[in-house]
């Protein structure tokens, strides 16, 4: 009692408060250790089921700073008390704290003094923070293999950010590829994600098969840029969607073949064909403005006559929709945060840890969606949209292979 009437007044720093913590804790082991063996300290019965053999320290590292408890050793079997974790040198609260801020995009390096920051002097190791991190793998693997069939999802957006990361002890570029869809109700999802090589048809291919395993139904439109192998993996994947090649993506594409000086007004004749009022019009205005264009500018105008199609795809569904489902731009804001907290790592020790960080950022966006009340698209304009019969399906609704990839520059693509 004296010592505790002396830590009252000579307290600063937070002594206290450690002093306090460090006898609430040492009070609760004793107290499970003492159930454990059946026996008090000293205490003899026939009811104990093994005796006391010294004790072991433990530092445990809080939020008031780091406390010293001792934890019973047993002569028969093991005593580990609930209240702590085993190889876990710091409270659930403050192991809260390292996950949170992983998530947000603190480096590991930069956990440490966070956490010296709070109160605990020994600092903790980056082999630790990853250790700690570990634990968000579950909540990943479960979000990433969840049911999607539910209800039918008619739009489907798909793109890929890339990071660096270290593969077989070398830094290489990983894609981290996300999937959206806006299912019948009008509600966004994230679908899926992946870490991978998005340049190859394999990729591609399992992704989306993996998105169909797991209930995916009812696509009637896939939007995207023009990844290699992707739209031969949607064709052979997504069987019975069109394909809607990203207005934005296909336009810088486009004004790649224009002198500087005059792409300001090719753009402006290309984009006459996203303001037609109906379907037909905007396959009429393919074809005027590509004429227009053919004399001054044969390679733009070889362009618009290939990738016209795929580039107008979104013409067939409700006006309502099309400003929203003819360029993959609902993914940007997505992928710049993807990119925000990723950037803060740099170069990722491995593909599951660049996956598990992006992975949490998706999970975060998911649930914002999901709890919003406002719908990406209204309930109403929704209802407008039936399974599409297969003769107004786009004409040319997908292009793999040579066909694609002979007319478009799909390096610029990607790069873009």
């Amino acid at each position: 009692m004296s010592d505790l009437a002396d830590a009252l007044t000579t307290a600063d720093g937070g002594a206290l408060m450690r002093r306090i913590l460090q006898g609430a804790l040492q009070g609760l082991i004793d107290a499970e250790a003492e159930q454990h063996i059946g026996a008090g300290l000293h205490e003899r019965t026939t009811a104990r089921t093994t005796h006391r053999n010294g004790t072991r320290d433990r530092l445990v590292a809080t939020t008031a700073g780091d406390v010293h408890v001792k934890i019973p050793k047993t002569r028969t079997g093991s005593f580990f008390p609930t209240l702590l974790a085993p190889r876990r040198r710091i409270d659930r609260a403050l192991h809260a704290v390292v996950m949170e801020a992983y998530v947000h995009g603190v480096s590991t390096r930069k956990v440490d003094d966070l956490v010296e920051a709070l109160g605990v002097e020994s600092g903790i190791s980056k082999s630790e923070v990853s250790r700690i991190c570990a634990d968000l793998d579950t909540e990943v693997d479960a979000f990433r293999t969840r049911p999607l069939d539910a209800q039918a999802t008619p739009y489907v957006f798909l793109d890929a950010r890339y990071c660096k990361a270290r593969i077989r002890g070398r830094v290489v570029s990983q894609a981290v590829v996300i999937a959206t869809g806006v299912t019948a109700d009008g509600h966004r999802e994230v679908l899926g994600c992946n870490v991978g090589d998005a340049e190859t048809l394999v990729f591609w291919k399992e992704f989306l098969g993996s998105l169909r395993d797991r209930g995916l139904h009812g696509v009637q439109l896939v939007i995207s840029d023009q990844h290699r192998g992707l739209v031969s993996a949607i064709e052979q994947s997504m069987a019975g969607a069109a394909w809607q090649r990203c207005r934005v993506h296909f336009m810088r594409n486009l004004l790649s073949r224009v002198v500087k000086g005059q792409s300001d007004a090719v753009a402006a004749m290309v984009r006459t064909i996203f303001v037609q009022p109906s379907a037909a019009a905007v396959g009429e205005q393919v074809r005027v403005v590509a004429d227009s264009l053919r004399a001054k500018f044969p390679a733009v105008a070889d362009m618009l006559d290939q990738a016209g199609p795929d580039v107008t795809a979104f013409a067939v569904f409700p006006e309502a929709h099309w400003k929203k489902i003819w360029s993959t731009n609902p993914l940007e804001r997505l992928n710049r945060e993807v990119k925000r907290r990723t950037d803060v790592v740099g170069i990722f020790p491995n593909a599951k840890a660049l996956l598990r960080l992006a992975g949490c950022v998706l999970i975060e966006t998911h649930d914002e969606w999901q709890s919003g009340e406002r719908r990406y698209l209204s309930e109403s304009s929704m209802a407008l949209l039936t399974p599409p019969e297969p003769s107004v399906l786009p004409t040319p609704a997908l292009r793999a292979g040579s066909d694609t990839t002979t007319t478009l520059d799909t390096t610029a693509e990607i790069t873009a």
